[in-house]
């Protein structure tokens, strides 16, 4: 079960992934939404210890909940907003550029595809062409909550709905050989994104590990990050329109390394989750 201490609990058993959070939340000011599968409907809820309570309306506009309620075991939860583009940084933590590198001044972005997507507890496909080189990249990720054009620094926050998890696989040999990202980074699944959508989290106070096979390879305060989520929002904006339910990835810390077939990697973040995805071969 990981982890009780940060409010969110994820129980693996039999390859089935639980959801849930601790009823004592030390983020009690932070709202968790979820998009889920219910038989065959698609629903947005707010996670509750192991309960999922629906909401009707818009989760950009106006909402409320329906009172209708499900258990979380009980359903299949989806990565948290479908976007019309996925957008990532590169270089946004100082201990990830190489040591002849220079901090860049703006931040550093590049696409994802959306159909790189994948929903909590379903697996990373390593692609059969792959040498095996696929490389994990725990990612704090912006989630917009209203149409941003070229707004300013002090009008970015109220144009970001809240965060969630992500992971942006890389497969380097890919990367240092192709002249353009598309497939590094972009192939089906190489983009987990979940469990939710946190609101109101103070996202400086919180810390991104990633564990792979329960040990942390990965760990850095988000208060880190180079270009933090209102710079990248509004520069972003000056050029591409983002849009309600829009996602950036906004960089990975520290050294990665190669994943394979049979590893689990999660992604964790204090007051938002536990991303949990499997490695298998394509």
């Amino acid at each position: 079960m990981y982890p009780s201490r940060r409010g969110f609990l994820a129980t693996v058993a039999g390859g089935v992934v639980t959801w849930g959070c601790s009823e004592s939340d030390p983020y009690p000011g932070v709202t968790r939404y979820v998009r889920y599968k219910q038989d065959d409907a698609v629903k947005f809820g707010v996670l509750k210890g192991d309960t999922i309570a629906e909401i009707e309306g818009d989760l950009f506009g106006d909402r409320a909940l329906s009172g209708n309620t499900v258990e979380a075991k009980n359903v299949k939860l989806l990565y948290p907003i479908e976007p019309s583009k996925v957008l990532s940084l590169a270089g946004n933590y100082k201990d990830h550029l190489d040591e002849d590198q220079a901090v860049p001044e703006n931040p550093e972005v590049f696409y994802k595809t959306i159909s790189s997507l994948q929903h909590p507890g379903d697996p990373i496909v390593m692609p059969p062409d792959s040498n095996g080189n696929l490389h994990f990249e725990a990612e704090f990720v912006i989630v917009i909550g209203k149409k941003a054009q070229r707004i300013s620094l002090e009008e970015a926050p109220d144009h970001i709905l809240g965060y969630t998890c992500g992971h942006d696989v890389s497969e380097r040999d890919w990367q240092d050989g192709d002249m353009q990202w598309w497939r590094c980074k972009g192939a089906d699944t190489f983009s987990p994104m979940g469990p939710v959508i946190a609101t109101g989290l103070d996202f400086e106070k919180s810390t991104m590990r990633l564990r792979l096979n329960g040990e942390i390879k990965q760990e850095a305060a988000l208060a880190d990050l180079i270009h933090k989520p209102a710079e990248t929002v509004s520069f972003i904006s000056h050029y591409v329109t983002l849009l309600p339910g829009d996602v950036i990835f906004t960089g990975t810390p520290g050294q990665t390394s190669a994943m394979k077939v049979g590893d689990v990697a999660k992604v964790e973040i204090d007051g938002i989750g536990v991303l949990i995805n499997p490695v298998i071969a394509g």
